[in-house]
């Protein structure tokens, strides 16, 4: 559960900064996570997901701004912060040459963990990830979803405070992804804040609070709920045949601000000066039926991410839920 938020946040961050050259990568981010929470970090790739975390994590000095994380200063503090966090990168980066458990004996040591503890934290390890049966295996022949699997008990195997996960489900099968939450949950009921980037909005709709990035810029930030909520009555759904040349005639439409084929329907985000969702939709069947296209049907919906996430990419300001 989240933190109650007058408790200290374990990462807080204030205009936070970071520019290569002539580009910003991010721009004056404000953000603060409280003790306990999953909070997920979404964007398209290039928004600054990654560079946004490399500076938390003190390995990047921000151009401007400042942060604390488990109440110490980043950069300046960032080795005393190292032994309580743990980080796992987009990419598959634990040494493929040694084996499952021989990776795991490896991270255990290079966190100072004692003798006692190292073997008791790596047998924890196998066990609750279910690695038995690949122990002995080299890690570079594991499969994509095993990988994963290793990557986040090596990462968890210190039992950091906070972790840290840039994009981990990244060209994952749905199924392994589904997993790696359900486990990602479990390590969270046990008092371990996560702080996670995605581009997948079933991933992103699990989280307790969202920060959504454009461009650098924290363009939203709230709950799932709290989000889709500020879209209340600017969806709704076209059941039209064929629907793929409703979404071509829907084009010319100022009220539609944006289309998604769901099967046979038309899913459509109306644009933000459109009238309510119930009257906009008999606008709509009239303009399909003018357009040669009879006998639609319009249901007002609820917003998805999805909408939202395209409402910001249209550059529209969206009422930030704290959540």
């Amino acid at each position: 559960m989240a933190a109650a938020v007058d408790e200290p946040g374990v990462i807080e961050a204030r205009g936070l900064t970071r520019s290569f050259g002539s580009l910003v990568a991010v721009d004056g981010v404000d953000l603060s996570v409280g003790r306990g929470e999953v909070f997920g970090c979404l964007g398209p790739n290039g928004s600054g997901k990654s560079t946004l975390m490399r500076m938390l994590l003190g390995l990047l000095a921000p151009s401007a701004g400042e942060a604390r994380v488990l109440g110490r200063r980043i950069p300046e503090e960032a080795e005393e912060l190292r032994p309580a966090v743990g980080y796992m990168t987009q990419r598959f980066s634990l040494y493929e040459d040694l084996r499952v458990g021989e990776n795991l004996d490896f991270a255990a040591q290079a966190f100072g963990l004692p003798r006692a503890r190292r073997r008791a934290r790596v047998a924890a390890a196998i066990d609750e990830y279910g690695l038995e049966p690949h122990r002995r295996k080299l890690a570079g022949n594991l499969s994509g979803g095993w990988k994963q699997r290793l990557a986040l008990a090596v990462a968890t195997i210190h039992e950091p405070e906070l972790l840290v996960l840039d994009e981990p489900t990244a060209g994952v099968d749905p199924e392994s992804r589904r997993e790696f939450w359900e486990r990602l949950f479990e390590v969270a009921s046990r008092g371990t804040t996560i702080f996670v980037s995605t581009h997948y909005m079933d991933e992103a709709v699990r989280c307790h609070r969202l920060c959504i990035l454009r461009d650098g810029r924290r363009a939203a930030l709230g709950t799932p709920g709290g989000l889709t909520r500020g879209l209340a009555g600017r969806v709704l759904d076209l059941a039209v045949d064929p629907p793929e040349r409703a979404i071509a005639a829907l084009r010319g439409s100022p009220r539609v601000a944006s289309t998604t084929q769901l099967g046979d329907t038309v899913h459509v985000l109306l644009a933000a000066d459109a009238p309510p969702a119930a009257r906009a939709g008999d606008e709509l069947v009239a303009f399909l039926e003018a357009a040669g296209l009879p006998g639609a049907r319009a249901t007002p919906s609820a917003a998805n991410l999805e909408d939202v996430f395209v409402a910001l990419l249209l550059g529209e300001e969206l009422v930030e839920d704290a959540g």
